[in-house]
């Protein structure tokens, strides 16, 4: 399972320009997660925001809660919101502890081909700052029968590789990918499809997304369709590690488990 590292520390950032040109909406949905055991940083990772009906949850990969074989086991987990929408360069953390009263608070799933690498938070929204500014996916967002995803589609993954992000302005990079297996079928029989694209760690827990072109969707404030959570690089245990090169291809769980996470 890929890890991911802890961050560098943040540093102040100077006021942003009034004029500043608009943001698309997809840096807004995804949020750097920051992982603590008490005061002390463990890891860096990504996630983003899921919002059905009035509940609103943090989405990250599942290892980045916890992760027995590399013995991770934050306590909590902190995110990075902006105040501000006029200025990107206002930003404030928002902490949430990840037990209470000795239990789990995330929900994570399982399905026929096992554990699924995706965990929710929900996020109390009235501790959240007034001023907070964010997108949030919503089941609308979620791939739609008969539309087709076909291979070689174009996908971006938004995240936080190895920490890094624009500082100044606290928002995400984005990655270019493609989908590397046929979108629908289980790889593997595992609930996720392949992507080809060039990830580092901390990028566990980012959307994979592509452009809605059609419908409601497409005319909306976030015109993107969320098609799966970036989980970690795949590899083969049979690979010489002096004569092959690594494969380049990722996890992507498929995104409709949350629907299933996001019950009542």
């Amino acid at each position: 399972m890929q890890d991911d590292n802890a961050p560098p520390p943040a540093t102040p950032a100077p006021a942003a320009p009034a004029d500043a040109p608009p943001i698309d909406a997809l840096l807004l949905a995804a949020a750097r997660v920051v992982t603590f055991d008490r005061q002390r940083i463990l890891t860096n990772a990504s996630g983003f925001f899921f919002q059905r009906g009035e509940r609103l949850f943090l989405v990250t990969s599942r290892h980045v809660m916890i992760d027995e074989p590399s013995k991770h086991y934050p306590d909590r987990v902190e995110i990075e919101l902006h105040t501000d929408g006029r200025n990107m360069a206002q930003s404030t953390g928002f902490s949430m502890p990840l037990y209470r009263d000795g239990k789990s608070v995330w929900r994570q799933g399982r399905d026929t081909g096992g554990d699924v690498d995706v965990a929710v938070l929900e996020i109390e929204r009235g501790a959240l700052p007034k001023t907070a500014v964010y997108r949030a996916f919503t089941p609308d967002h979620l791939h739609q029968p008969p539309h087709a995803v076909e291979v070689g589609s174009t996908l971006l993954v938004v995240g936080f590789p190895l920490g890094f992000h624009d500082a100044l302005h606290h928002l995400p990079v984005v990655r270019h990918a493609v989908n590397a297996s046929p979108f629908g079928l289980r790889f593997q029989g595992k609930g996720y499809f392949l992507t080809d694209a060039r990830t580092h760690r901390g990028t566990s827990g980012a959307p994979v997304v592509m452009r809605s072109r059609t419908g409601a969707l497409a005319q909306g404030d976030l015109p993107w369709t969320l098609l799966g959570i970036h989980s970690s690089r795949m590899d083969v245990g049979t690979r010489d590690l002096k004569l092959d090169e690594a494969l380049g291809l990722n996890c992507a769980w498929y995104a409709d488990i949350l629907l299933t996470l996001t019950k009542d």
